[in-house]
């Protein structure tokens, strides 16, 4: 049976490099990284010399790109705009993944529209889409504690009791953009909502 899904696009937004690794900041690429892994997909230079590494995969007749900007999280709109516009993504097609300190610990939630959040990655796809009406999967990474700002807490590293929980709600956010792609952001709303039961 031939899906009538538009294709899609994912993101999961990251700061590049590694000392920015398993910092709770990229939590939404490890997202994207495990679906890519279960997949076998693997990365490739965006086209048109977009800021980004891409994979292009097919999942019952949709079409999907998943992407990882190059860019740093507080640019990530302008690579995210220019494969919305390279492969004609229609916004409510587009997936960004990320993290978010609003969410409780390891918790997913899936969303469309609604305002960035103060997540600067998010920020910047706005500014760069001149809009919010894009669906987003938020991995819950927990509020920083009351000395800290928000900024340095994200750019932080998990503490040892926290990665098995959040790595699970990572691999579970995968699930989720497989949910997405083949059925659509409702149902993954709803799909990620029945994960965290």
């Amino acid at each position: 049976m031939t899906s009538t899904l538009a294709p899609c696009l994912i993101v999961g937004l990251r700061n590049p490099g590694s000392s920015y690794e398993r910092t709770r900041h990229n939590i939404g690429a490890v997202a994207v990284e495990r679906f890519l892994s279960e997949n076998s997909l693997s990365l490739k230079r965006a086209p048109q010399s977009i800021a980004a590494d891409i994979a292009e995969h097919n999942l019952d007749g949709v079409r999907a790109v998943i992407a990882l900007p190059r860019s740093y999280m507080n640019e990530s709109g302008a690579p995210v705009a220019g494969l919305v516009k390279y492969y004609g993504i229609d916004l409510d097609r587009l997936l960004v993944v990320h993290d978010d300190i609003d969410v409780p610990f390891a918790k997913l939630k899936v969303q469309e529209g609604r305002g960035h959040g103060g997540n600067n990655g998010v920020r910047s796809v706005m500014g760069s889409l001149g809009t919010g009406d894009f669906w987003r999967l938020k991995i819950g990474v927990g509020r920083p504690p009351s000395y800290m700002q928000a900024a340095d807490y994200v750019l932080g590293k998990f503490a040892k009791d926290e990665v098995e929980p959040i790595l699970v709600a990572a691999y579970r956010g995968a699930d989720v953009i497989g949910r997405f792609i083949g059925d659509g952001g409702a149902e993954a709303r709803q799909y990620a909502g029945q994960l965290n039961d």
